[in-house]
């Protein structure tokens, strides 16, 4: 029996790791045992991302583009493909969706780059877009007093990026209202999985 694969998006900000977390404790507590995981990943590539992000000198979006797909696929190599084919539910803190909305805010071409990524990694069997208003957002990014991903925590940018995501049209996007409080966007959260995947939590 394949694993299925259940994905976390949205805007910096929008509380989709949070949901994750809570999401998590409650299919630990029902019994299962779902692989947590992220994009950008701990590997090599994803460090280099992430310390590109916070540095705020952006690379050509060309080799951004680059960079990512090299860590996605040294993930699902490594993580995402063993886990599905032993069984597992995999949880993950942002996948292509992310890669689609963020590098085609910087000029890329975002439906080539939705449709290669869909032909080269793993589909999801669900994602879970948190949508929240770009302002709010980054509200709340400021509001967590961590360092700024100067590259991609920017109003104009995120405006672009919440763009893009408004216009991604999958069978396996489930849109969830995310401005309330972290209990009713959980509350949500819960009433998608049990629907979509029949999950009990």
């Amino acid at each position: 029996m394949n694993g299925r694969l259940v994905v976390f998006e949205g805007l910096d900000g929008c509380g989709k790791t949070t949901q994750l977390e809570r999401a998590a404790a409650r299919l630990r507590e029902a019994g299962h045992e779902p692989l947590v995981t992220r994009e950008p990943s701990d590997g090599p590539w994803g460090r280099r991302i992430r310390e590109m992000a916070r540095s705020g000198e952006a690379v050509a979006p060309e080799e951004e583009l680059r960079w990512f797909l090299e860590d996605r696929r040294e993930h699902a190599e490594q993580e995402l493909r063993p886990a599905l084919a032993a069984g597992r539910l995999v949880l993950c803190d942002r996948y292509f969706i992310s890669t689609v909305a963020y590098q085609g805010a910087r000029g890329l071409d975002w439906r080539r780059i939705l449709a290669e990524s869909e032909a080269a990694f793993p589909l999801p069997d669900l994602v879970l877009l948190f949508e929240v208003a770009p302002a709010s957002a980054l509200a709340r990014v400021h509001a967590r007093g961590e360092e700024l991903e100067t590259v991609f925590e920017r109003a104009d940018f995120l405006a672009r990026v919440a763009g893009i995501f408004a216009a991604i049209d999958r069978p396996y996007v489930e849109r969830i209202e995310a401005s309330g409080s972290p209990d009713q966007v959980e509350a949500a959260t819960r009433e998608v999985l049990k629907r979509r995947l029949e999950l009990s939590l």
